[in-house]
């Protein structure tokens, strides 16, 4: 299926410079994409790939197509954020492509009489929908899903195969949960006993808002006593653990592989790189951004960029460096005793 340049323009905006009758089947990168394709350019790096495109027409900011008409005859389209426009056009082709799922419940799912399902969702095979749940209008809950007794999956949301939702767990508008996710098992709560652990029951929810994401494999526990917060717009990679009675601010993005211990409450524009890790009862304030791999072992109160780790080095130089750093308590006791002497000296001399 081929869309004219000039719909693609009036439908997402931008300046187009070049014929708005030029047609495009797809978006592709600058290195792949084919002469019925269109191409975008988001990293400034990459303007000498621009000359070898074949793509008919490329998406760029005006400052990045300064120059470039002289080493590339396609079309263009001006936009302030190119990425995001690639993002909205590429969503418009999917869509275009995407096979729309039969409404209705399989025969071989199993719904309670109790439950209630529009008539407009699509239950998959071998789907369990247990008593009281709620699917919302033209959701698609895919094939092994269950949900459990009393949750509730609003409109127009995607829950992709073999996803598991606890009781009383409720997922907004417009959700994607993608295989393997589990929403709502029991937070990690014990008291011990004299070296015995004495399990607390998990009697909260997990409340998740509109528009968010949920990667692979992705696990969010119930809360202890209160519930368990993700706030709309929040992108959630895979692999990640969010643990009991946290609270997720709105539009906050994980990468894959983070971990945050419970009752952690973390604003709302931040983001956090893969494998990042947060201890329990911190506070994170709105717009503070973790890189990969760092620890979280204290409250953050100050937006801004922030990163926890040694920098890779050989095994050796690490070794070396380790070795300082258990001995920086005995240096430090040493540097004040001899600033004390170079002071008694220095006042005995004047």
């Amino acid at each position: 299926m081929s869309i004219r340049l000039g719909e693609l323009v009036d439908r997402f905006g931008g300046q187009l410079i070049g014929s708005p009758d030029l047609c495009v089947t797809g978006i592709a990168p600058l290195s792949d994409a084919g002469s019925d394709q269109l191409s975008f350019l988001s990293n400034s790096k990459l303007r000498g790939q621009v000359a070898l495109s074949k793509a008919a027409a490329l998406i760029v900011c005006a400052q990045d197509h300064t120059g470039l008409a002289d080493s590339y005859s396609g079309a263009f389209v001006l936009v302030d954020n190119p990425y995001v426009q690639f993002a909205r056009v590429a969503q418009y082709f999917a869509s275009l492509h995407a096979i729309p799922p039969e409404t209705g419940i399989h025969p071989g799912a199993s719904v309670s009489p109790y439950a209630h399902v529009d008539p407009t969702a699509s239950i998959g095979s071998h789907a369990t929908i247990e008593a009281e749940a709620v699917i919302g209008a033209h959701t698609v809950i895919g094939a092994g899903c269950f949900i459990g007794r009393g949750a509730s999956v609003d409109a127009h949301s995607l829950i992709h195969p073999n996803v598991t939702i606890y009781d009383y767990c409720s997922i907004g508008l417009r959700a994607i949960v993608h295989s393997g996710a589990v929403i709502g098992a029991d937070g990690f709560g014990f008291a011990n006993e004299r070296g015995n652990w004495i399990k607390i029951p998990q009697t909260g929810r997990v409340l998740i808002g509109n528009d968010v994401e949920i990667g692979a494999n992705t696990s969010i526990d119930r809360g202890a006593l209160a519930d368990t917060v993700i706030e709309d717009g929040v992108k959630l990679d895979n692999q990640i653990q969010i643990g009991h009675n946290c609270h997720i601010g709105a539009h906050t993005a994980m990468a894959g592989c983070v971990g945050v211990a419970g009752s952690a409450r973390i604003g709302k524009h931040c983001t956090f790189g893969g494998a990042a890790m947060v201890l329990g009862h911190l506070n994170i304030v709105d717009n503070v951004h973790i890189s990969s791999g760092s620890l979280v072992t204290r409250s953050i109160l100050e937006p801004g960029q922030y990163t926890g780790f040694y920098p890779l080095a050989k095994n050796a130089d690490w070794e070396k460096t380790a070795s300082i750093v258990r001995n920086l308590s005995s240096m430090r006791e040493k540097i004040r005793q001899l600033e004390k002497i170079i002071k008694t000296l220095t006042e005995k001399s004047s």
